[in-house]
């Protein structure tokens, strides 16, 4: 069985599997800072300090492979000037470190194939597994194979906690959500959605290997990015509140996930968290 580790104080996890170690990051947006550049705000490129954190957690796990949940670059169909010299530069520093990297298409990686070492593995957004755990991006569906595995990881959402305090100051943090994912349904739904094209795990006779139970939603490892509180009293209860087809569907709970912070520090289920918001 697959083990999933947080990387304390840091928006990443580590995977272990025999002698296997899969550090797992999400969402770079490597460029980010040209939107405020057109908005009159200049900030210098924050890339190489991005490169140098993902630096000090590869030399605190010693992961044998690097995989990488989805948008790497911030530009989502055309590739901006800033990305063609800070996204080669970045992964050929950090392939020098950990030569088995992969990247999982994310909804930001239009045009990115060009911007990357030779030697990185490109996945589809439908995803891939490491052991029993099925990782992919989360603005698509995951492929129907993930669901035989017993848990998902998947970035996209930006996930943080806000917390307002007596005196109405607000605060928000990054946090790992990790929620109770009702695998019967998201097959039911994924047949639905493919159609004709579904196949193996997906026919009601072979529902019976469907395993997911859980659904771990990373922060970005950008922390200079924002993020919509998970807490937000005026999500309500709806499930379209949330970015991504797998939220929507409503096979997750989201009220009931668990809220972590990057410490490792429990701060009680979403629902919870709510007044707090």
């Amino acid at each position: 069985m697959t083990q999933i580790k947080p990387v304390q104080q840091y928006p990443a996890l580590l995977l272990q599997n025999n002698s296997d170690r899969c550090l797992v990051v999400a969402d770079l947006h490597i460029g980010w800072e040209r939107l405020l550049s057109q908005r009159g705000v200049h900030v210098p490129s924050q890339t190489s300090k991005l490169k140098n954190e993902l630096l000090k957690v590869i030399k605190a796990t010693k992961p044998t492979q690097v995989t990488f949940l989805g948008d790497i670059k911030d530009a989502i169909a055309k590739v901006a000037f800033e990305e063609w010299k800070d996204i080669p530069e970045f992964f050929e520093t950090i392939q020098k470190q950990v030569p088995d990297l992969q990247v999982l298409l994310g909804n930001h990686d239009g045009n990115l194939e060009p911007l990357l070492p030779e030697k990185v593995k490109i996945v589809p957004a439908s995803g891939t597994n490491f052991g029993d755990i099925g990782l992919f991006h989360g603005h698509a569906w995951p492929t129907p194979e993930l669901l035989e595995c017993r848990s998902l990881i998947t970035g996209h959402v930006h996930p943080t906690v806000a917390i307002r305090d007596p005196m109405g100051l607000r605060m928000t943090r990054q946090v790992l959500l990790k929620a109770p994912c009702n695998g019967a349904q998201l097959a039911k739904t994924l047949r639905k959605y493919l159609g004709t094209k579904s196949i193996n795990i997906l026919e009601e006779q072979n529902e019976a290997k469907v395993k997911v139970s859980q659904l771990f939603i990373m922060p970005s490892f950008n922390q200079f990015l924002g993020g919509r509180p998970v807490n937000d009293k005026r999500k309500g209860k709806k499930a379209d509140a949330y970015i991504g087809p797998i939220l929507r569907c409503g096979c997750v709970n989201m009220d009931e996930a668990e809220v972590y912070l990057l410490d490792g520090t429990f701060l009680g289920t979403v629902n919870q968290l709510k007044p707090l918001s």
